[in-house]
C-alpha cells in the first residue's frame, strides 16, 4: 500500500515592511504648501487692490492728496529756512502751472500773461494783509475771486482770437497790466507792498519757523489745486475743454458752446494763478512790478512744457524745473570765478541750453517720456508673453 506523502507547507506570507518616506515626495509636498500661501497671499491681495480701485476717483484723490501732503510736511520739517522757501515757491507755482496745464495743455489756449494774472492775486493779498483785518482763508479766496473776474474779462473779450493772436493778446497783458500800479500810492507805486507774512499759530510753539509756515499754508494750496484740477479733468467739462481743443467745429455740432468754454477755461486758469499769486505774496517781502515781468510768465509756459502738455503730474515737475534750475545754472557759473556781467549772461545760457537739450531728448516732455518708456515696457513684456506661448 503506497505512503501519501504530506502535503507541501504553505509558505508565510510576507511580513508588511513600513513604508519609507520619499525625501523627494515631501519636498514637492512643501513646495505645493508654500505656493498655496504665496496663492492665497496673492489673491488677498489682489482683493485688496480691487477693493480700493473700486471706491470713488474723488476718494482716491484725496487720500493720495493728504498722503503727499503728510509726506511734504514731514520734507519741509527736515530742511533749512531757504530750502521751506524754496518749497513755498515751487507750491506756488504748481498752483499757477496746473491751471495754465488746462488752459494750454488741455483746451489749447496759448497763454503769455499768466505772470500779470498772478499780480492780480498777490497785489490782493499783500493789499489787504496791509489795509484790513480780515482772515488769511478770506483773502486767499478773494485772491482767488479777482483773478478768475479779471480772467473772465478778459477771456470773453480774447473768446475771438487764436493762435499767435491770443498769443500776442496776452503779451500785451503781461506787459501792460504790471505797470498799472505803479501810478497808484495805495499799490505802492514802484516800491511796492512790504507785506508782514502771517504768524504761525500758537500751538506750534514760539520758535516756529515763518519760512515754514509759509511753505505749509502753500503746500496746502497746492494739494488742494490739484485734488480740484484732478477732479475737473475728468469731468464733463474736462471733456468739454478736450473737445473744443481737437476740433472747434465739430465740438459745436455736438451742442459744445464753444466760446463759453473756452472763457470758462481762461476764467479757471486765471484764478488758479490768481491764488498762486497770492501765496507768492506770503513767502516774499516785497509785492512790486517787478516782481511779474514777461519773464515770469515765459518761464510759466516753459514749465508746462517741460512737465508735459496736459499733465497735472508734468506741471508738478515743471514747477520744480523753473526753481531749482536757475539756482544749479548760477551755483555753476560763482565756482568759475568770472565777472558779474558774464556770470549772470552765462548762468541764462546754461539755462536755456538745459532747456534746449530736454526737449530735444524728451520732445513730449517729462510725462511724455514716461509714459514712452511705459509703452515700451509693456511691448516687451507682450512679446516675451508671445515667446512663451
Amino acid at each position: 500500500m503506497a505512503t501519501i506523502p504530506p502535503p507541501p507547507s504553505m509558505p508565510s506570507p510576507p511580513t508588511p515592511e513600513a513604508p519609507e518616506m520619499d525625501n523627494t515626495a515631501a519636498s514637492d509636498a512643501g513646495a505645493e504648501a508654500v505656493s498655496g500661501r504665496a496663492e492665497r497671499g496673492r489673491w488677498a491681495r489682489s482683493g485688496v487692490r480691487a477693493r480700493w480701485s473700486s471706491l470713488p476717483l474723488v476718494v482716491l484723490d484725496v487720500v493720495y492728496g493728504l498722503g503727499a501732503l503728510v509726506v511734504l510736511f514731514l520734507i519741509a520739517n527736515n530742511v533749512s529756512r531757504y530750502r521751506d522757501f524754496q518749497i513755498s515757491e515751487i507750491a506756488a507755482y504748481v498752483v499757477v502751472v496746473a491751471g495754465l496745464t488746462v488752459l494750454t495743455g488741455l483746451n489749447g489756449q496759448i497763454s503769455l500773461g499768466h505772470g500779470a494774472l498772478m499780480a492780480v492775486g498777490a497785489y490782493t493779498t499783500a493789499a489787504l494783509l496791509l489795509h484790513s483785518h480780515l482772515p488769511l482763508i478770506v483773502i486767499l479766496l478773494l485772491s482767488i475771486v479777482s483773478g478768475a473776474l479779471f480772467g473772465g474779462a478778459f477771456g470773453a473779450v480774447a473768446a475771438r482770437l487764436r493762435g499767435p493772436y491770443l498769443a500776442g493778446a496776452t503779451l500785451a497783458l503781461a506787459v501792460a497790466l504790471p505797470q498799472i500800479p505803479k501810478h497808484y500810492k495805495y499799490f505802492g507805486r514802484d516800491q511796492g507792498l512790504t507785506v508782514n507774512p502771517p504768524l504761525p499759530p500758537g500751538w506750534l510753539g514760539t520758535n516756529f519757523p515763518l519760512e515754514r509756515w509759509g511753505a505749509y499754508i502753500c503746500l496746502i494750496g497746492a494739494v488742494v489745486v490739484v485734488v480740484l484740477l484732478a477732479n475737473l479733468v475728468r469731468s464733463r467739462y474736462g471733456r468739454e475743454f478736450r473737445a473744443v481743443r481737437d476740433d472747434e467745429i465739430a465740438a459745436a455740432v455736438t451742442g459744445i458752446p464753444v466760446a463759453r468754454t473756452q472763457v470758462l477755461a481762461f476764467m479757471i486758469s486765471a484764478a488758479c494763478a490768481g491764488l498762486g499769486g497770492g501765496l507768492f505774496a506770503l513767502v516774499v517781502p516785497t509785492v512790486g512790478p517787478g516782481g511779474f515781468t514777461l519773464t515770469l510768465s515765459i518761464q510759466l509756459l516753459v514749465a508746462i512744457v517741460v512737465g508735459g502738455l496736459g499733465s497735472l503730474t508734468g506741471a508738478v515737475l515743471g514747477a520744480v524745473v523753473i526753481v531749482y534750475l536757475p539756482g544749479w545754472a548760477n551755483a555753476i557759473t560763482s565756482g568759475l570765478s568770472l565777472s558779474k556781467q558774464v556770470g549772470a549772461n552765462l548762468s541764462l545760457a546754461i539755462f536755456g541750453g538745459a532747456l534746449i537739450i530736454g526737449m530735444l531728448l524728451l520732445p513730449g516732455g517729462i510725462m511724455g517720456g514716461v509714459q514712452r518708456l511705459r509703452t515700451l515696457a509693456a511691448e516687451r513684456r507682450r512679446g516675451r508673453q508671445a515667446v512663451a506661448q
